[in-house]
């Protein structure tokens, strides 16, 4: 088990209707290291460093946590708490099938 796991994930919009869960440091710097080379400036270099930092033990995981919230909200990314979506929910027994 990854020791380096946030107290609550982070959820941020990757594309128009796809919105990817951050539960880990190893998540986050994984999501910031694919992010678009165009768009990569000051803000995206400081959270990344900040990630790599906790990583290596020298700041606090959840200063890396509270520096990708900001990153996402700054980039306009961030979802506070994705809705329920209809694949979270149980399926009735039967799956809809009528009997004939």
């Amino acid at each position: 088990m990854n020791s380096k796991m946030f107290d609550r994930p982070v959820y941020l919009k990757e594309r128009r209707e796809l919105i990817r869960e951050i539960t880990c440091l190893e998540d986050a710097i994984d999501f910031l290291e694919e992010w678009p080379e165009r768009d990569q400036d000051i803000v995206h270099d400081a959270t990344l460093k900040t990630c790599y930092m906790a990583w290596d033990s020298h700041k606090p995981l959840n200063v890396a946590r509270d520096a990708l919230r900001s990153f996402g909200k700054k980039k306009g990314i961030l979802v506070k708490s994705p809705g329920v979506q209809p694949w979270m929910v149980r399926a009735r027994s039967g799956g809809g099938r009528v009997s004939a």
